[in-house]
């Protein structure tokens, strides 16, 4: 079996959401939801869409609103903190940094460059787009056939994303996940590791945030969603991001990168 990941430098975007650091502390970024605290503020950091850096830098500015000392932090009031003042990200932000450090570390520069953002019209739109594309890039402008490919489970390589748009039952916003790792058995795509940032119902108020899974392919001629998903130890569906993608249009596909 041979792995392959996504490059060093792509990789440490997701630890440091995943295992986000200040002082001695350490937690997990909250999952930002714009359409639940509908938040127009104009910082990256309060409206779902800001870097680790951004995210780090807006905490430092609270402890010293909070008279709280870095030296005394510990992990469960980090998390407290950050979910408290709705600083966060959201999937499609967290997939923006991370397919950002990923086109900069193998020499393509920003991933803007290689972006259509079909959602941004007219001049202001564009305008928006150029100064501003971490906030102006949504699942939708990821997933468009302008910016990105379906292509089979056998082709998966780290790097690639899975999406989901659309859910008629419980209109939740579109999702997207960044397969980080694969394995491959010769020479086929065999296991999809995969990150995202996302909330669930029992996660509560300080649960959400970036999570981690796996996606076995054990028939590569059927579905995505008739692989075996596996999230949290859970399977089927009692698997809540299998379910999401069960109920959506989901698919794998490759960013246009040319």
């Amino acid at each position: 079996m041979n792995t392959k990941t996504i490059t060093p430098r792509a990789m440490s975007v997701i630890d440091q959401y995943l295992h986000f650091k200040v002082g001695a502390a350490a937690c997990s970024v909250p999952y930002f939801n714009n359409r639940t605290v509908r938040a127009r503020a104009s910082l990256r950091a309060e409206i779902g869409k800001g870097s680790p850096k951004d995210i780090y830098d807006e905490v430092q500015s609270t402890l010293v609103k909070q008279h709280v000392s870095i030296d005394t932090l510990a992990d469960e009031p980090l998390k407290k903190m950050l979910a408290d003042a709705n600083i966060g990200i959201d999937c499609s932000g967290f997939a923006y940094y991370v397919l950002n450090a990923e086109s900069a570390e193998t020499d393509k520069g920003p991933l803007d460059k290689y972006l259509s953002f079909v959602n941004c019209k007219g001049l202001l739109g564009k305008m928006r787009a150029k100064f501003r594309p971490a906030e102006n890039c949504d699942v939708a402008t990821l997933a468009d056939d302008k910016n990105s490919r379906v292509i089979s489970l056998n082709e998966a390589m780290p790097g690639d994303i899975i999406t989901m748009i659309g859910n008629a039952d419980d209109n939740e916003r579109d999702h997207i996940l960044i397969i980080h790792q694969v394995d491959y058995q010769n020479f086929a795509a065999f296991k999809l590791y995969y990150s995202h940032a996302v909330a669930y119902p029992e996660d509560g108020l300080y649960g959400s945030g970036v999570k981690q899974g796996t996606i076995e392919i054990v028939d590569s001629k059927k579905p995505l969603t008739e692989q075996e998903w596996i999230e949290n130890g859970l399977t089927g569906n009692a698997n809540r991001i299998y379910l999401r993608a069960f109920k959506s249009k989901t698919e794998l596909r490759r960013l246009k990168w040319t």
